[in-house]
């Protein structure tokens, strides 16, 4: 929207041409985001505990977050209206990848604003079934993935591998489909699992939008791209923006939702958030590095997989509790030494994966 504004003052003033870079935009994305929510986070708050909004605390595990019951949730409302606007103000909405990304993101965010409603307003503690909320979610991510497959948006369908500057997995279209499903939906329910303590998701969420940043804007550099072996995709420059405003926004939120949280993020963030992640990820060509990067959300996957298949097979219990972040809990570490030590792990892991740009 601005875009368009100062590319038409640019015909009597060609000082407003630096608004074309996508890395000032991106940097006045970043503030933006973090500024709506600052500025509308209060209010939201005061109105989720106005309606008494408030999160369950199950029962059964650690007992320190019995006093957590009862803050607002659904925060991630804020998250997504804050990157939404900024999106709006800042990228330009002349690039389908945007509004690709964007969709996602909306519509796995309804996904988790109907779970988190009837969870809290409606005092259904099941929520959204599980059938009912994988349905929705494979209707959304098959669709994005069908569009991105056929439609030319991506003109790379190879599986790139990292560290590995010749090879690349051929997919074909069908392929493609098929990976781009599974890493958006299962983006989504990893940053889901993962977001249970105060700023635990939110954060790594951050660093690694961050860093899809910068692979979007090397992939939508011709040049950059091929000095550094990288597939070039027309328009992923502009998918900066987009991290820019998801990091922003991240860290806004966290102003509200570090220890201790005075609202939760709720599945309409998390879901949503994982997704956006997911789709950014594989039109950057970028699935193993995500894998990577995301790699706490990937134990927090596992630990709940294992727990499960363990029980159901043997009747025993792998972890104390999962995910693996109550694990840890149980076995004495403090929420806040859980979630530094989390953030210091997945700050290691995306600079791994930021290492891809070169060694290769």
């Amino acid at each position: 929207m601005l875009l368009e504004l100062f590319q038409w003052l640019a015909q009597f003033d060609r000082s407003f041409n630096v608004f074309g870079y996508i890395t000032l935009r991106a940097m006045l994305a970043t503030i933006t985001a973090v500024l709506i929510c600052l500025v509308v986070g209060p209010a939201m708050i005061r109105k989720l505990t106005q309606y008494k909004i408030g999160q369950a605390v199950r029962s059964d595990g650690p007992q320190t977050h019995l006093a957590k019951s009862g803050t607002p949730t659904m925060g991630g409302a804020l998250i997504l209206v804050s990157i939404t606007v900024t999106v709006l103000l800042w990228a330009d909405l002349s690039n389908r990848l945007v509004w690709v990304v964007l969709l996602v993101m909306l519509g796995f965010g309804v996904i988790g604003w109907v779970d988190d409603y009837r969870k809290v307003v409606h005092r259904n503690p099941k929520g959204l079934s599980a059938r009912s909320k994988f349905f929705w979610q494979s209707v959304l991510g098959l669709a994005a993935a069908i569009f991105l497959a056929y439609s030319g948006s991506t003109s790379q369908l190879e599986l790139i591998v990292p560290f590995v500057k010749t090879f690349a997995y051929p997919l074909g279209a069908i392929g493609f489909v098929i990976l781009t499903y599974l890493v958006i939906v299962g983006t989504s329910n990893a940053v889901n699992l993962t977001d249970g303590l105060d700023g635990l998701a939110i954060l790594p969420t951050v660093m690694i939008g961050s860093a899809l940043g910068i692979f979007a804007y090397v992939a939508g550099n011709a040049v950059f791209a091929r000095y550094l072996g990288f597939p070039v995709i027309p328009g992923a420059g502009e998918l900066t923006v987009f991290c820019a405003a998801m990091a922003g926004a991240g860290l806004g939120f966290l102003w509200f939702n570090a220890y201790p949280a005075a609202v939760f993020m709720g599945d309409v963030g998390a879901l949503a958030l994982g997704a956006a992640l997911g789709t950014i990820a594989v039109i950057t060509r970028q699935e193993i590095v995500l894998f990577v990067m995301g790699g706490v959300f990937v134990v927090e996957t596992l630990s709940v997989v294992i727990q499960v298949a363990s029980f159901k097979l043997t009747g025993r219990r792998v972890f104390r509790m999962a995910p693996l972040h109550h694990h840890f809990e149980l076995k004495g570490w403090k929420e806040n030494q859980v979630v530094v030590r989390f953030w210091i792990i997945t700050a290691l892991l995306v600079l791994a994966g930021l290492s891809t740009l070169k060694l290769r």
